[in-house]
């Protein structure tokens, strides 16, 4: 009932508890006790005597069928969630069951949602996407090299199909929106690593999110609807898991080499002096690209070397 609440009240105006009821066709009890639930959820609302219930932000609830009637690639199962700990974790835990299927998972909110590095990513309720696919790979680890950098590839081509302008990549696989980071991204695998292994590619992408929510963000970010007000988050997870979906299978058939060049025509570092730091070390040099890995090319003064995925950070040389 908790979704039929929402729905009524989506449109962000005031409504009263007899409505709702009505609308329903439950007590006026009943509408209170499914309302006491936005608090579980992080959702603020207002409550005003005579005039009724309102939720201070609109949201526009995800729709399964909506999202798969508009997708033009193949998926075999989509789930849509109220809460969860982590999409990622979510399917993690039932990869062993589905080997061979493409099956994605989209959440309202996440209660843990993770970056990089143990980083939480920020993810309140109906604000933003959280999306993960399932997919599985065959040749192990080795078949998997470029595949972080793939992902971002798909959401710069989601944010392009969708007429937003100034979007950009940083390697290994953040996606910037006018200078800063709009989205994330998060690779987790399982199974036989030198084999078939199965792969959950994790995408947090920030559509309405605001400064409440992001107190406890400490890097520039941005929001989609900063740029986009009237975005549909439907229309946006379904261009985005249909992107995902053709990159990936793109990818399986031909390996990275193909995005190679897409990827340098995005990099918002490509021939910038940057700073790479990693546990131990740092390395300045000159980004010139990447090669069929996804691995990075820093021309330093030692000559142009080859910086493999891992836990790294780039950031520009004052």
């Amino acid at each position: 009932m908790l979704i039929q609440i929402l729905q009524q009240l989506s449109d962000g105006q005031f409504h009263s508890g007899e409505a709702l009821g009505q609308a329903l066709g439950v007590s006026r009890a009943a509408v209170w006790k499914q309302l006491k639930k936005l608090d579980d959820y992080d959702i603020p609302y207002s409550s005003i005597k005579g005039k009724g219930y309102r939720l201070q932000d609109p949201i526009e609830l995800l729709d399964a069928d909506r999202i798969e009637h508009a997708l033009q690639q193949r998926l075999d199962r989509l789930d849509i969630l109220l809460d969860v700990d982590s999409t990622n974790t979510y399917l993690m835990q039932r990869a062993a069951d589905h080997m061979g299927q493409r099956y994605a998972v989209l959440a309202e909110k996440q209660q843990h949602g993770r970056g990089r590095r143990g980083r939480q990513w920020v993810s309140p309720f109906g604000k933003n996407i959280y999306l993960s696919l399932l997919m599985t790979f065959q040749g192990g680890l080795p078949a998997l090299a470029g595949l972080s950098l793939v992902t971002a590839i798909a959401v710069e081509r989601t944010l392009t199909r969708l007429g937003i302008a100034e979007v950009g990549l940083k390697w290994p696989n953040d996606v910037y929106l006018q200078g800063k980071k709009v989205a994330g991204i998060l690779l987790e695998v399982t199974g036989e690593y030198q084999d078939h292994c199965q792969v959950v590619m994790g995408i947090g992408l920030n559509v309405a999110l605001n400064e409440r929510d992001a107190a406890s963000i400490e890097q520039p970010w941005t929001a989609l609807r900063a740029v986009a007000p009237d975005l549909s988050r439907n229309d946006l997870a379904a261009v985005l898991l249909d992107e995902l979906l053709l990159a990936v299978t793109t990818f399986q058939r031909e390996g990275f080499a193909p995005l190679q060049q897409q990827w340098t025509d995005a990099d918002i570092f490509h021939e910038k002096t940057v700073r790479i730091i990693a546990p131990g070390h740092e390395k300045i040099g000159v980004v010139k690209g990447v090669n069929r890995k996804g691995e990075l090319l820093l021309r330093t003064e030692a000559g142009m070397e080859v910086i493999s995925a891992g836990e790294l950070s780039v950031r520009a040389v004052d």
